[in-house]
């Protein structure tokens, strides 16, 4: 059924394309949110990804793909609006409410953890976060990666590594004090 809806949206039917977006849209988000680290950024990059989608549709050439078309205009919206944020990057401070406001028990470790790794996840650059987002949250192989972002598998695999290395160094310490 979804490949009938991206035929009849890339001859121009509007509901078609709707249909198609609202069912994605969340997980595009989703991806976007991830990588920037930053919820007006993401709406953007998400925003960018559909027009452009609408826009260049009808050279889709197999619907089957359309998912993989879409993160990649998603991941490369991103891109782009990582390279015009950078500016505006500083410590994000977040508010953790009262702890009969938590949905469940949250002692001050797991805030301790969760903090490092948000830290550490923010240290990575905007085509590593790219990576493991891509392989660790929406699960995707090295090479389907390699195609959305544009590169080489063998880069790809790289950037995994080195982001997977570079978290493991920013939570060893952390890891270390818990254990104390």
């Amino acid at each position: 059924m979804d490949e009938e809806l991206v035929r009849r949206a890339a001859r121009g039917d509007a509901e078609a394309f709707d249909a198609l977006a609202r069912d994605r849209i969340d997980r595009l988000f989703s991806i976007a949110i991830r990588i920037l680290r930053d919820h007006h950024d993401a709406e953007d990059a998400v925003q960018q990804a559909l027009w452009t989608a609408w826009s260049d549709l009808p050279g889709l050439r197999d619907p089957a793909r359309l998912d993989a078309w879409l993160y990649r205009l998603v991941v490369r919206a991103s891109y782009r609006a990582a390279g015009r944020s950078r500016r505006r990057r500083a410590s994000v401070v977040r508010i953790v409410p009262d702890h009969d406001e938590l949905p469940g028990v949250l002692d001050a470790d797991q805030v301790t953890d969760r903090d490092a790794l948000e830290r550490a996840f923010a240290a990575l650059s905007t085509e590593q976060r790219a990576v493991v987002v891509l392989h660790h949250y929406v699960g995707l192989g090295l090479d389907e990666i390699a195609s959305i972002v544009g590169v080489p598998a063998g880069t790809a695999r790289s950037r995994l590594h080195y982001a997977l290395q570079k978290l493991r160094v920013a939570l060893e310490p952390v890891e270390a004090a818990a254990a104390a």
